[in-house]
């Protein structure tokens, strides 16, 4: 290895998030205005390649503006992906090759430094946490043991490797492996560890991305927003309700698609950030609004939100009405504005309550909805 060794970057960015519970994966979440993905991408920029691995549109709108190499697919597993991205990088020769998960958008300043002198002596380094807490082996809910801490240490990435012998091991390797340094372990190659860091925080669970908003900006304050809205029932038209159409013999009138549950969680979210509401983003009087998926109305709110740096916490939704019976349809209501916000399922609430037969609500004429939404920004 020399200091003009070729460096290149598979960028691992294929999972699923399965643990993590967004209908969004979570390497695509926004975090302080802009996906985790791109975070992680922007503290590796300096390299001469990078190479990601997964959903290539999901990529290419998280990476605008960026150098990279055209996605590749991953696979089945993590261990199938990052040999996906080896092979799309061997035409190019790097020298030196870091694997670093797209779902750990921090890389501390002397990371990549430390890795690549390490591979002056060795054929692979990795940074690494030493375990700080007592370990406990647990079986049924009891401790089963104490397993001695000495010598034990938490790996993160990136992970550094001589990209063609990482290439070869990989073509030869069983799959099953969930990080690179335990194939290269296997083969019985020395890896060297370097001083890793409690900011190199990989996104696995929701408390994570709340600790990633401390890193980036330790004074995020919460704010609350509330919305309401009525629209009048008309014959003739869909009902969508929270993103979801609803079989109902009426639907809502309106200009855009009269979604009233997304209208009143849009102006919570606006009202928290002191933004106006749905009106002004989206003016009735402009044509080209007409019969708009409000879908569309609801990104637009969240990405407010993104702009500012700000995270949204929680929304909750309550549709008021006699009929239809909203419970059928809430589970998918929640997930629809999960997906929408970029939030896992279990920060939206959506319920539904009826007047008694009181008032327009009772009466069948109309449906009326109201939010509120809390968002955390600086």
């Amino acid at each position: 290895m020399t200091d003009r060794s070729k460096i290149a970057v598979v960028l691992v960015a294929a999972g699923t998030g399965s643990r993590f519970g967004a209908a969004t994966p979570k390497q695509f979440l926004p975090l302080a205005g802009q996906p985790v993905l791109r975070w992680a991408a922007e503290a590796l920029a300096g390299v001469d390649l990078i190479q990601p691995v997964g959903d290539a549109e999901a990529i290419d709108t998280a990476l605008r503006g960026m150098s990279y190499l055209p996605p590749v697919p991953g696979g089945a597993s993590r261990q199938e992906s990052v040999r996906a991205g080896l092979e799309a990088l061997a035409p190019h020769a790097p020298d030196i090759v870091l694997v670093h998960d797209g779902a750990r958008p921090f890389v501390p300043a002397g990371t990549v430094a430390s890795l690549v002198a390490a591979l002056q002596t060795h054929p692979g380094a990795i940074p690494a946490v030493p375990v700080a807490d007592t370990l406990k082996r647990g079986a049924d809910g009891l401790i089963g043991a104490t397993v001695p801490r000495e010598g034990l240490f938490r790996a993160q990435t990136p992970q550094a490797f001589r990209f063609d012998l990482l290439l070869h091991l990989h073509r030869g390797a069983t799959d099953g492996a969930t990080d690179d340094a335990s194939i290269l372990e296997a083969a019985g190659y020395p890896v060297a560890l370097v001083a890793g860091h409690e900011d190199n925080i990989k996104l696995t669970y929701a408390e994570d991305l709340v600790r990633m908003a401390r890193v980036l900006s330790p004074a995020l304050l919460p704010r609350v927003g509330t919305g309401f809205d009525v629209h009048v029932l008309e014959a003739g038209r869909k009902l969508i309700l929270c993103g979801v159409e609803v079989p109902h013999e009426k639907g809502l009138s309106g200009h855009s698609d009269a979604d009233v549950g997304i209208h009143a969680l849009c102006d919570a979210i606006y009202g928290a950030l002191a933004d106006g509401d749905i009106g002004r983003h989206f003016p009735p009087t402009d044509m080209k609004h007409k019969d708009q998926d409000s879908a569309d109305f609801l990104r637009h709110a969240a990405g407010r939100v993104a702009e500012r740096g700000g995270m949204i916490a929680n929304v909750d939704v309550t549709l008021i009405c006699e009929r239809p019976k909203i419970s059928p349809h809430a589970g998918a209501m929640m997930a629809r504005l999960a997906d929408l916000l970029g939030i896992e399922v279990g920060r939206v609430s959506v319920k539904a309550t009826t007047t008694e037969r009181l008032g327009f609500t009772g009466r069948m004429e109309g449906i009326a909805a109201q939010a509120v939404a809390t968002v955390l920004v600086p």
